[in-house]
């Protein structure tokens, strides 16, 4: 054994860590009889004078000798380095580790966890972002804004945010389960790590009415009141407080429901701002986040027209003959969006049950007025499939059955479901029957057959 300035050095000394798929248990036994035979000296003190991480360049060497709790110049054995690395394995950021002490350098060399994902906020009253990463950085070093599905680090970024709420007078119990999001650009869902708190409950608390941009004035305008002194609003408000708070939904129902509340009356482009207060209420029950809410509902706006797409299967003179609003007419919700209900009606009366009706509009802010460009993409055509008719009695499920006007294989007719209750004339016992019960209808697409199950159920009035 080579000799320096009279100290004996042991030969190279290597312990690895397995993967993570192995019961740790298990491995930590392995761990101690390849330690014993290694080092028979167990007692024996080493000095390394350089500590080395190899294979995980996104972590500097500062921030994984803080995590492993390791300070160079200090002496160790070789159980407390097996320890320090025990303390990186256990974080979850890694699938594999390896160390070494040649008797100069302890070399750690690193397989980084290749599945770690986002932090996803569900109802904790804390303001995710840059600032709050940081504040988690430097308590946890290995953290950069992600966390495995299991682990040390996500078990410290959960006790660390619990200490951030306690800091400000709430007591909680948080939970981690996985979270798949919405399609992204590239059809993948965006998969993340939610953090809830589950105990105490979390909820919408009062809601502010802070600021009020009134509508410009116009001779021919309904008067609108301001939102404290509108009885509507006020009671959409007053269903929202106290229902579960979540740190994105809360803030955008409250602004989609206000939102639309103007934008039914005709204020198109109606804008609600609402703020979730930094300084929750908390209770022995619960812990409630006011909102502070501001509206400018802008100007209100008429139609100026409709125009459709001469390929349609809708007419521009069949519209125009059917169409309950007219230029000049506040383009308010009901009535515009009776334009659209008629329009995919249509198609559905041919057979495109998946037809998508795009509407574009175009606004005169300076004359208060919107038109309409109207296309539709009519989609594949659906045929008749089963004919389904539930809760009935055997007679009247036959004669109901004769009565049906579609046969399987033919080209799909939305309306003629609704002709079919309405029948008095043709068959005027079912039309008394019809007449006499709650008529309902399912439909069930098939889209890899491209055809429509119905079900027809009577209900007692």
């Amino acid at each position: 054994m080579p000799c320096r300035g009279g100290i004996a050095f042991p030969l190279t000394y290597l312990l690895c860590y397995a993967c993570r798929t192995m019961k740790r248990s298990t491995f930590l036994c392995l761990a101690t009889l390849l330690l014993a035979v290694a080092l028979p000296a167990a007692a024996q003190k080493f000095k390394p004078k350089t500590i080395q991480f190899k294979g995980a360049p996104e972590y500097s060497d500062q921030e994984l000798m803080a995590a492993a709790d390791l300070k160079l110049g200090v002496v160790l054995s070789s159980a407390e380095m097996n320890d320090h690395a025990k303390r990186l394995m256990d974080s979850g950021v890694f699938d594999n580790l390896t160390f070494k002490f040649d008797g100069v350098d302890l070399v750690f060399s690193l397989i980084p966890n290749t599945t770690l994902f986002p932090l996803r906020l569900e109802n904790i009253p804390l303001a995710a972002g840059p600032e709050l990463d940081a504040k988690l950085h430097d308590r946890l070093p290995l953290y950069h804004g992600k966390v495995p599905s299991e682990g040390g680090l996500l078990n410290d970024v959960k006790d660390a945010l619990t200490d951030m709420l306690a800091a400000e007078g709430i007591q909680s119990v948080l939970t981690a389960t996985p979270y798949t999001g919405a399609l992204d650009s590239r059809g993948h869902k965006g998969a993340a790590i939610s953090l809830a708190i589950t105990s105490p409950p979390v909820q919408v608390g009062k809601i502010h009415l802070q600021g009020f941009t009134a509508p410009p004035s116009a001779a021919n305008n309904p008067p609108l009141a301001s939102p404290q002194e509108d009885t509507k609003v006020l009671d959409i408000l007053a269903r929202l407080a106290s229902s579960s708070y979540n740190t994105e939904g809360s803030k955008n129902q409250i602004e989609t429901y206000l939102g639309n509340y103007y934008r039914e009356k005709g204020y198109l482009e109606a804008a609600v701002h609402a703020t979730p207060s930094p300084a929750p209420l908390v209770t022995a029950e619960a812990i409630q986040i006011p909102f502070d809410v501001t509206v400018a509902p802008g100007s209100i706006y008429r139609l100026s027209g409709v125009h459709l797409d001469p390929a349609m299967v809708v007419t521009q003179a069949a519209f125009d003959h059917q169409a309950n609003i007219h230029p000049g007419d506040i383009a308010d919700g009901p009535r515009v969006r009776g334009n659209w209900e008629f329009i995919a009606r249509q198609y559905h009366n041919k057979g495109y049950m998946r037809a998508a009706v795009h509407n574009i509009p175009t606004y005169d802010r300076a004359n208060g007025t919107v038109s309409f460009a109207v296309t539709a993409e009519s989609g594949p055509v659906y045929t008749m499939g089963t004919l389904k008719i539930g809760n009935v009695a055997d007679d009247l499920r036959n004669a109901m059955i004769a009565a049906w006007k579609i046969p399987a294989g033919a080209v799909f007719n939305e309306s003629a479901v609704l002709s079919y209750y309405a029948m008095r004339d043709e068959n005027p016992a079912l039309g008394r029957t019809f007449a006499s019960t709650n008529c309902k209808y399912e439909f069930v697409l098939n889209d890899d057959t491209h055809t429509v199950d119905v079900t027809l159920r009577l209900e007692k009035r």
